[in-house]
């Protein structure tokens, strides 16, 4: 069994959403880190980072969320989270993160924000 996250992109009206899978670690941090910029670079406007698959997540997997902020921000992409799991959201809130990173309950509720 691999522990190395798998992200799965589509193309939602404006967005691009990426839905990732898996765990999300020390040991995959190079990998998932490719895979989003890949999803910064095809997106036009925004990527919606769909989180729900999402079955772990360390301090490693938190930092390649909030460099992969900071990669959108400079290629002047909006990137933000949805269907965070309960525990996960837990640690945005505990570090501050969720301060930077703009979490939605779903998908849909990130790309109608995102359309306007």
């Amino acid at each position: 069994m691999s522990d190395l996250p798998s992200v799965e992109m589509t193309v939602s009206g404006p967005c691009l959403v990426a839905r990732v899978r898996g765990v999300m670690d020390y040991v995959s941090q190079l990998e998932l880190r490719g895979r989003l910029t890949q999803a910064i670079d095809r997106a036009e406007r925004a990527v919606v980072l769909d989180l729900a698959d999402v079955s772990f997540c360390d301090s490693a997997g938190l930092n390649v969320l909030l460099g992969a902020r900071r990669e959108a921000q400079q290629a002047a992409v909006v990137l933000v989270l949805a269907c965070v799991p309960h525990k996960l959201h837990r640690v945005l809130e505990m570090t501050g993160a969720d301060q930077f990173l703009r979490v939605f309950a779903t998908v849909a509720d990130a790309e109608a924000a995102l359309s306007s």
